[in-house]
C-alpha cells in the first residue's frame, strides 16, 4: 500500500485531488501522512496531491476506494508454488468486511482490488456487498462493474521485461497481450496478429515465475506490482485510457485490456483457436474458485 501511495502521489497530480489513507495501525498512517506531505516541489507546494488520514467511517467518501490490505504473505524462502492463492482465505475475510461497509455507505464509486489473489477477491467483494444479514443475495450492494481488480498490469510488464531481453519474444512489445488472472493461469500472447503458441507459453512461464526469481534474491516482489498493476493502471482508469484490469464477465472477474469511459469497454479481438482455448481454460479455473 505504501508503494502504491507513493507512486500515486508522484504521478497523479492531473487527476487526483486528495489521497486518503487508512490503516488499523494509526502510527502507519501518521508516518505516511508526514512523509508524503513533506515531499514537494520547491515554491510550488500544492503541485502534488495531499495525503490525508481518514477515519473508518470516511473510507467511502471518495471516487475510488483502493483495497491494499493483505494478510498471511508467505515469508521469503517458503516453498510455495503460487504465493497469491495462499493468501486467499485470509484476504477474503478482510475484503468482505470492507465490501459490506461499501454497501452500508451506498458507495457509488470504483472499488479497486489490489491485494492478492486479485480476481477471486473481486468476486468475493461483489458477492459480500450484495448479501443481506441472513447471507442471501439481494443485489443491493456494489454493481458488478463497480469492482475492478488490478493484478494483470505487472504480468504484462514482466512479459515485456523478458521480451526486451530475448529477441525471440520481441513481437510481444508491439503486438502482444495479457489475459486472465494474476497467477498460474495467466495467458500471455506473443502476438494477436501472428500468434505462436509455443513462444507464448514460454513467455507466459517467465512472467508467472518472475516473483519466484525475486524471492530467490531474498526479497518479496511487491514494488513492480504496486507500480505496474496498481498505480499506473489506477491512473489510466481515472483518465479513461486503455489499461489492464479484471472486470466482471458472466459471474467471473477476468483480466484483459479495457478502459472506462461511460462504462467499461473491453477490447474485442478476433483470436486464433489456440489462444482462445488458453483464455477459456483460465476463465474456467477462475470460475471454480469459491
Amino acid at each position: 500500500g505504501s508503494t502504491v501511495l507513493t507512486a500515486l502521489k508522484l504521478m497523479g497530480d492531473d487527476c487526483i485531488e486528495t489521497l486518503g489513507i487508512y490503516d488499523v495501525n494509526p502510527d502507519v498512517c501518521a508516518r505516511w501522512e508526514t512523509e508524503l506531505n513533506q515531499a514537494a516541489f520547491p515554491w510550488d507546494y500544492d503541485a502534488l496531491p495531499a495525503v490525508e488520514i481518514l477515519t473508518e467511517d470516511q473510507l467511502f467518501d471518495c471516487d475510488m476506494f483502493v483495497f491494499c490490505a493483505s494478510k498471511g504473505i508467505p515469508p521469503v524462502g517458503a516453498q510455495v508454488q503460487d504465493v497469491r492463492m495462499v493468501q486467499y482465505e485470509a484476504n477474503k475475510g478482510i475484503i468482505s468486511v470492507f465490501a459490506k461497509k461499501a454497501r452500508n455507505a451506498q458507495f457509488d464509486g470504483l472499488f479497486a482490488v489490489v491485494s492478492d489473489p486479485v480476481d477471486p477477491l473481486c468476486r468475493a467483494a461483489f458477492l459480500a456487498s450484495n448479501e443481506d444479514e441472513a447471507g442471501n443475495f439481494d443485489g443491493k450492494g456494489l454493481r458488478p462493474e463497480q469492482v475492478q481488480g488490478y493484478g494483470l498490469g505487472v504480468m504484462n510488464a514482466r512479459a515485456a521485461y523478458y521480451a526486451k531481453q530475448n529477441s525471440e519474444f520481441a513481437d510481444f512489445l508491439i503486438e502482444g497481450r495479457a489475459f486472465g488472472p494474476h497467477g498460474q493461469d495467466l495467458v500471455i500472447a506473443n502476438s494477436v496478429d501472428h500468434y505462436d503458441d509455443e513462444r507464448s507459453k514460454a513467455l507466459t512461464k517467465l512472467a508467472i515465475e518472475a516473483n519466484l526469481r525475486m524471492r530467490e534474491l531474498g526479497f518479496k516482489p511487491y514494488v513492480a506490482p504496486a507500480i505496474s498493476s496498481a498505480a499506473i493502471s489506477l491512473l489510466l482508469t481515472l483518465r479513461g485510457e486503455w489499461h489492464y484490469s479484471s472486470n466482471f464477465l458472466n459471474g467471473v472477474y477476468m483480466g484483459s485490456k479495457n478502459r472506462t469511459t461511460l462504462g467499461v469497454e473491453i477490447e474485442s479481438l478476433p483470436l486464433p483457436d489456440a489462444l482462445f482455448q488458453r483464455i477459456q481454460k483460465a476463465y474456467d479455473g477462475l470460475e471454480m474458485i469459491r
